[in-house]
């Protein structure tokens, strides 16, 4: 396994991470505990979690995760092998943002209320990385196209959650800092703040990246380039439609899509059109499509770790799997030629 500066936090992570928002819906704690000592075994360490997890969020599973990875680690006592992530919730500003966990918005208080309710439930005193789920303000992310321009709109300013998260540091709960769902403007202005103010720099950014949407390559790449901000990629395979499994209509049995209706953002006929050419070039190349789809995000100079999820060990093995896939300069031709005829049809 290949490992990565997180940032200039002096944190090493995996190449390949473990996301866990199936835990406590798709995945029992067995299961979970499974996966983790699975992983473990083939060398990653980056375990990412959500104080909002599982998904879907509901009142009644959430935090279910969190318990999960504490009772592993209470179980095991090995809370020192793993680099644990985790994310605060912000304000509800689209409708399927969850509105069940208060209060919401990055204040000190809120924030420090979301930290110490996780740190409870993963039985630990400190998580190596606390990152924002969501900006505190409303943004074109989670699949939404156009910027919202909405004027007038309240939000904690970003110094103010700078200085909460400083806090949290100074006071051993955390390690390092990072956003997820940001935009260029947003990172730049903590950044930014970090520099006026001589607080903590971001060392990271969870956003969306796979081969149907490509848009971190047009705005935040240059900022892992030139400050060292590496991205933690979710959703690599495209909620599994990469894999090909949901082509021409199929609904597998226990699959994510078929069971949920609310996970529509890679669903689109251009999606599915360009899925079918990247799993008709997997199939050219003597790869699953899977470890195509993987490999890429893999391949990326500005990936700092690929964060895979599974609800089977099988899965879960094909995924990490993929850190040993090196695709070559054909393979990435044809896949740039895909690319522009079908660019990032899934932002």
């Amino acid at each position: 396994m290949e490992y990565r500066k997180l940032g200039r936090s002096g944190i090493e992570v995996s190449l390949i991470g473990l996301g866990t928002m199936t835990w406590g819906e798709q995945n029992t704690e067995a299961e979970a505990h499974a996966q983790i000592d699975y992983a473990l075994d083939r060398g990653v360490n980056l375990l990412d979690a959500a104080e909002m997890y599982p998904v879907p969020p509901r009142p009644e599973t959430q935090g279910r995760t969190e318990q999960y990875i504490g009772s592993w680690i209470a179980r095991t006592g090995r809370r020192k092998d793993i680099v644990l992530a985790t994310k605060a919730a912000g304000p509800v500003r689209q409708s399927h943002q969850p509105s069940h966990i208060p209060p919401g918005g990055h204040t000190a208080s809120n924030l420090e209320r979301a930290l110490d309710a996780s740190l409870k439930r993963l039985q630990t005193d400190y998580v190596d990385l606390y990152q924002l789920h969501w900006p505190d303000r409303s943004t074109n992310t989670f699949g939404r196209l156009g910027y919202p321009w909405i004027d007038g709109e309240e939000s904690v300013a970003i110094e103010v959650t700078l200085e909460a998260l400083a806090g949290f540091i100074k006071a051993g709960k955390v390690r390092a800092i990072g956003v997820s769902n940001e935009t260029p403007w947003g990172l730049s202005r903590f950044l930014n703040a970090a520099d006026w103010l001589g607080l903590p720099r971001v060392a990271s950014i969870q956003n969306p990246y796979n081969l149907l949407n490509r848009t971190f390559e047009i705005g935040l790449s240059e900022f892992s380039h030139r400050e060292d901000i590496g991205l933690l990629a979710y959703s690599p395979l495209a909620f599994g439609v990469l894999s090909g499994k949901y082509l021409d209509g199929a609904k597998p049995q226990g699959a994510r899509l078929s069971l949920y209706e609310r996970f529509s953002r890679y669903t689109n006929p251009q999606a599915e059109a360009a899925a079918r050419e990247y799993v008709g070039l997997a199939k050219r190349l003597g790869l699953s499509p899977v470890q195509l789809a993987l490999a890429f995000v893999n391949s990326r100079p500005f990936t700092t770790s690929n964060l895979i999820g599974a609800t089977t060990l099988a899965q879960l093995k094909e995924n990490i799997d993929s850190a040993d896939v090196t695709l070559g300069e054909v393979a990435l031709q044809e896949i740039e030629a895909i690319h522009t005829r079908q660019p990032s049809p899934a932002p």
